[in-house]
């Protein structure tokens, strides 16, 4: 497994705004759009693509697009849908699946609510976007099932990364001959009892779309 931190003063400050705590929901959803699409940049240096011929005004030019079968992006419900429009104004020719996980805040535990994925992901390169890579539980059985479907690569974006998260992702992938990378923002000190990144940016479902 791969961790890429971006290194941008615009990401940067655009993070730094999101863990204010007075940011309020609409500038929050605002720049984590703004944020994901940064990351988005980086974590698709690898996308497939095809080498195509077109004419230009004057001649022709070798050139590239997407190559088949199109990536497939995937947001962890609720919180990841706040990262969509981010990533596929990137990506507008890709198609959109969803994973519905909710993490047992007692044994910090994902357990899946709903999926709408194709049956078969073989030859498919996935981009998986979860805000927060905290214990890693929920990002771990995210990737687990997309490979278990077949993908063949799988990139997450992640707002925002904890060391124990990393390190959990690496011993559960740990000889899977699958490509498996993390792109985040920053990989921040550690987790507090509650299994939150410290110091983090609060839930970022709550700071998305308020406490429901």
């Amino acid at each position: 497994m791969q961790t890429h931190v971006v290194d941008h003063p615009l990401v940067a400050h655009k993070l730094t705004t999101l863990r204010d705590e007075r940011t309020d929901s609409p500038t929050f959803r605002r720049l984590a759009d703004e944020l994901v699409t940064l990351l988005a940049y980086e974590a698709t240096r690898d996308v497939r693509v095809a080498e195509v011929t077109v004419q230009t005004p004057l001649a022709e030019a070798t050139g590239v697009r997407l190559a088949s079968p199109k990536p497939l992006v995937v947001p962890i419900l609720r919180a990841g849908l706040g990262m969509l429009d981010g990533m596929t104004r990137l990506l507008p020719t890709a198609e959109v699946g969803f994973i519905g996980m909710i993490r047992d805040e007692g044994t910090l535990q994902a357990q899946t609510y709903a999926t709408r994925l194709p049956d078969d992901l073989s030859g498919r390169q996935c981009y998986v976007l979860d805000p927060m890579l905290a214990t890693g539980g929920t990002l771990a059985a995210a990737i687990r099932l997309l490979l278990d479907r077949g993908a063949t690569d799988v990139t997450a974006l992640c707002l925002l990364a904890a060391p124990e998260g990393l390190k959990y992702l690496e011993a559960v992938f740990e000889g899977t001959s699958t490509p498996i990378r993390v792109v985040t923002a920053a990989v921040d000190s550690h987790l507090n009892e509650q299994g939150f990144i410290v110091p983090g940016l609060g839930d970022a479902g709550d700071r998305l779309y308020g406490v429901v």
